[in-house]
């Protein structure tokens, strides 16, 4: 069966719509869906357009990534409720990385599932990163979380569920109200609430309705980037590369065992 053929009947079943319902929202009729899930035809490009809208997907996802199967790097898994995390792949199949700017924090709460949103955003590739798993860059705003500078850069792994919050862990958590911030979060002390505390201790903790959270990516990697990088000693220079490459690898293989 062709991948679009079977994320057709995969979304559609996801997002608990019928083939008719389908069909009157990508105006075609209901055999069409039909004949669609059964791969005995293949969607023409209008119509892919109008399920990628209807399914909030990006359309190279839909074509080209397999959502039903289990490896995250070949699916965007659901968030919570109906919402589909939206990414992006480059030619060669291969998860991009986004990178979300402190300039496009605020765009970022409202077109965090939106692909088309998404498919503007800078990308990276880390060679180091396992592939079992979405990741996402965010610059820092900030000192909240000394050592980690403002405009440092924190890799962050998708977690789908908030029932894989490991208490005392580091990890990105986006919210209407309070934007996108790095905490150290300690869910299940209060119930339905995360506790959020600032390793810069002048920063006073707080807790969050956990109904607030939009998505959460847990820390697996950090890049610091020097603004006078020349007027540092050459062996501080590459004993901070040596510093952030051994990180990345360390996360790397922690998230293998995971």
């Amino acid at each position: 069966m062709e991948i679009i053929n079977a994320n057709i009947r995969y979304l559609r079943e996801e997002s608990g719509l019928t083939q008719k319902e389908l069909a009157a929202k990508v105006d075609v009729k209901q055999p069409v869906i039909g004949s669609y899930e059964e791969n005995r035809a293949t969607p023409p490009l209008p119509v892919i357009i109008k399920l990628a809208e209807v399914f909030r997907v990006d359309i190279t996802t839909l074509i080209k990534i397999d959502l039903s199967k289990g490896s995250r790097s070949k699916k965007e898994k659901l968030v919570r409720g109906k919402e589909i995390l939206a990414i992006t792949v480059d030619g060669k199949g291969r998860e991009n990385v986004e990178l979300v700017p402190q300039k496009a924090s605020a765009g970022y709460l409202a077109g965090f599932n939106d692909p088309e949103y998404i498919r503007e955003l800078p990308k990276m590739h880390i060679p180091l990163l396992p592939k079992s798993a979405t990741y996402r860059a965010f610059e820092i705003k900030g000192d909240s979380m000394l050592p980690v500078k403002s405009g440092d850069i924190i890799i962050g792994k998708y977690i789908d569920n908030l029932s894989k919050i490991v208490s005392g862990k580091t990890y990105i958590i986006i919210t209407r109200s309070e934007g996108i911030v790095y905490k150290r979060v300690f869910p299940q002390l209060v119930k339905d609430k995360l506790l959020l505390i600032s390793d810069n201790r002048t920063y006073s903790p707080y807790v969050i309705d956990i109904q607030e959270v939009l998505e959460i990516w847990a820390y697996a990697g950090r890049v610091t980037l020097f603004e006078e990088e020349q007027d540092l000693p050459q062996t501080h220079v590459f004993d901070s590369m040596a510093e952030q490459f051994i990180e990345l690898l360390a996360a790397s293989k922690k998230g293998r065992s995971n």
